[in-house]
């Protein structure tokens, strides 16, 4: 049978089984025995049982629910709360003012939670209040949420590039920070953003009724200390090497423990919801990730992605050219699966395309991220959307609408790092060395 034939068949089954509910890690395992029982001859059970085994104790593996665990716990403690007292005083004066504040809190939480929906929900639930109370216009308080908050898919720890490491067997350290650099640009664009539609139109944001000195400024900046220790421990202690990602997520749990018992409000009932909803949102993922391997491994014995991979290349096609129909699949597709979905659904046959264009792993590892991240705020499942509109009960297409500019800065973001690579790759080499 012709290998397009065979991977339409295996796209119809896989889509046919998501459309009718079947979870992501079921549809996995069942389009993987059906590829080695009908295209290929090995025996299927001793594949599964050995994939499935040699996938599921992997140490690299160990940082993703120790990472979920400290995300989860700073969502339930006083810490988030402080983050916006602490910023307020020195952003009131920027064009845009406390609309600021979403996007450095997301980015300072997005480097604690490695989650992009955690950081929606926790910047949300205090930003939202005081941002209405103070006059802030609607659509630029939604928009600023949604797409900072995308932010927790890519400054690390990024649960979502600690799976793309795995998946791809790249270097989670590495990953980490090559991702540094790139989401300080996508900050740096979304301040800029704001702080242009400020100056464009001033009736826009509300006047500062208060002035702080800076004397107070630097006694709010008190209440950042805990998120900062956490930030340097965690980042710090795997760019110095000092330790490995998994080492650095255990640290990081036991700082977050510590921080969230000294807050004064985080109780041992709050403790025992986040190790619930951790081992929850693991075993999902862990389950998907053993999915993603065993279908691998049926592609491989079918021969499609090494098939695949040279049919791209006698196209001729120029990395560029590979690059803007990956944007455009990876959008769509984001626009019905989950992130982490996304990444495990398509490595396997997206990455012998890449290396044979010459493209780097490392690099179209960060590039697939701020494409996923496009996908947390386009409907119909862009999990940020829906988790602002749990907060807020306002209609997702609103919160879709003011989200757009973002989403196009987003698109800016990706074509910087095409155009300038040494944005993703400086900080990698220069560990390296």
């Amino acid at each position: 049978m012709p290998d397009p034939l065979i991977a339409l068949i295996l796209l119809a089954l896989m889509i046919g089984l998501l459309s009718l509910g079947v979870w992501v890690a079921l549809a996995l395992f069942i389009v993987g025995l059906f590829a080695i029982i009908a295209f290929a001859n090995p025996p299927a059970g001793l594949v599964l049982a050995t994939t499935m085994w040699g996938h599921s104790h992997s140490w690299a593996l160990a940082a993703l629910p120790l990472f979920i665990l400290m995300g989860e716990i700073l969502l339930r403690s006083r810490l988030s709360g402080d983050m916006f007292s602490g910023l307020a005083p020195w952003l009131s004066r920027a064009p845009g003012r406390l609309l600021h504040v979403n996007v450095l809190g997301c980015a300072i939480f997005a480097a604690v939670s490695g989650s992009s929906a955690a950081t929606a929900a926790t910047i949300g639930r205090m930003s939202i209040p005081e941002l209405r109370a103070r006059g802030y216009p609607e659509g630029l308080i939604l928009g600023t949420l949604a797409g900072s908050a995308t932010l927790g898919l890519l400054i690390p720890p990024s649960i979502i590039l600690i799976v793309y490491g795995v998946a791809t067997e790249q270097s989670i350290a590495r990953l980490f920070v090559a991702g540094i650099l790139p989401g300080l640009m996508l900050v740096g664009l979304f301040f800029g953003y704001v702080a242009i539609r400020a100056l464009m139109n001033p009736d826009l944001i509300p006047q500062a009724t208060e002035h702080s000195g800076f004397k107070e400024k630097i006694r709010a900046s008190r209440r950042l200390t805990p998120v900062a220790l956490l930030i340097l421990g965690v980042i710090g202690s795997i760019y110095t090497g000092i330790a490995s990602p998994t080492d650095a997520a255990a640290l990081g749990v036991v700082l977050a423990t510590i921080l969230a018992f000294a807050s004064g409000d985080f109780t041992w009932a709050e403790m025992r919801e986040a190790l619930m909803a951790a081992t929850k949102t693991s075993c999902m993922i862990a389950f998907i990730l053993a999915g993603a391997a065993f279908l691998s491994i049926a592609m491989g014995f079918t021969g499609l992605p090494r098939n695949l991979a040279s049919w791209i290349s006698t196209l001729g096609l120029s990395a560029p050219a590979l690059l803007a129909a990956l944007t455009v699949f990876f959008v769509v597709l984001g626009c019905f699966l989950d992130g982490i979905s996304v990444v495990v659904l398509t490595t396997s046959i997206i990455m012998p395309m890449v290396q044979a264009v010459g493209i780097d792993p490392l690099w179209f590892g960060i590039y697939l991220v701020i494409v996923v991240e496009m996908s947390q705020i386009t409907p119909p499942v862009g999990f940020n959307l829906f988790v602002i509109q749990g907060l807020t009960g306002i209609d997702i297409l609103r919160i879709a609408k003011a989200a757009v500019p973002f989403f196009l800065l987003l698109v800016l973001g990706v074509v910087l790092i095409t155009v300038f690579p040494e944005i993703v790759t400086t900080l990698p080499d220069a560990m390296a060395n």
